[in-house]
């Protein structure tokens, strides 16, 4: 037997998992919202430490919204060099949100809170504003890079001591939380919103979910 080892993107839904898909409940999302989705949607926030999580067809559309939801138009998000925010989006921060990213090169592969404290600007009636900060765990630019909870959480605090919000593209953090045995919500701890996707090594053939406060995810939805 082949294993197709080019990505985690390959990875297909299990005999187990189709059939728990047809055998879901269904229901109507205007109506009375869908009981699997609101399930999932449940646990997620859960697992994240979070109030309310929101299901999305794909991780660069939940990545986006996380976005839009936080960085004010015609501002810069703060982010790493490498993320794929900046690469493997379509330029949405600019065409759809409105922003200029700027990009963070840390002292290692990925952007730590030296880094990100060095690149904020001094306020200036020329220079963009930064409204947001993103991190991305772990990092598929950098290899898989994984960044300890430790590490964001001094990025947090480098936003907090600026009034920035950090969003996380967790697309793979429970890859993240294997390799460090850490609990997923000690990451969500660390940022005011964080995307997770579902179609990477968890096997499902779609879907991500956004996680973040009451307020936010009303804004979200």
């Amino acid at each position: 037997m082949r294993i197709d080892i080019r990505s985690d993107t390959v990875t297909k839904p299990t005999a187990a998992m189709r059939r728990a898909m047809a055998e879901a409940e269904v229901g109507d999302d205007v109506l009375d919202g869908d009981p699997t989705v609101r399930r999932l949607e449940q646990r997620v926030a859960e697992l994240l430490g979070k109030d309310r999580a929101l299901f999305f067809p794909s991780g660069t559309m939940a990545n986006q919204t996380g976005v839009w939801l936080q960085a004010e138009r015609g501002t810069e998000v703060l982010l790493d060099a490498e993320a794929h925010l900046v690469h493997w989006e379509i330029a949405g921060l600019a065409g759809i949100v409105g922003v200029q990213p700027r990009p963070v090169r840390g002292s290692g592969a990925v952007i730590d809170a030296e880094a990100l404290r060095a690149a904020i600007r001094p306020a200036s009636p020329h220079a963009p504003r930064a409204t947001l900060v993103c991190v991305e765990n772990t990092h598929n630019g950098a290899g898989g890079k994984v960044t300890s909870v430790a590490a964001l959480r001094a990025i947090r605090d480098v936003a907090r001591e600026h009034r920035l919000p950090v969003h996380m593209d967790g697309a793979r953090l429970w890859n993240a939380a294997a390799a460090l045995g850490e609990p997923l919500d000690a990451f969500g701890a660390c940022v005011d919103t964080v995307m997770v996707s579902f179609s990477k090594g968890l096997g499902a053939p779609v879907g991500a979910a956004l996680a973040g406060s009451d307020a936010v995810m009303a804004r979200a939805w």
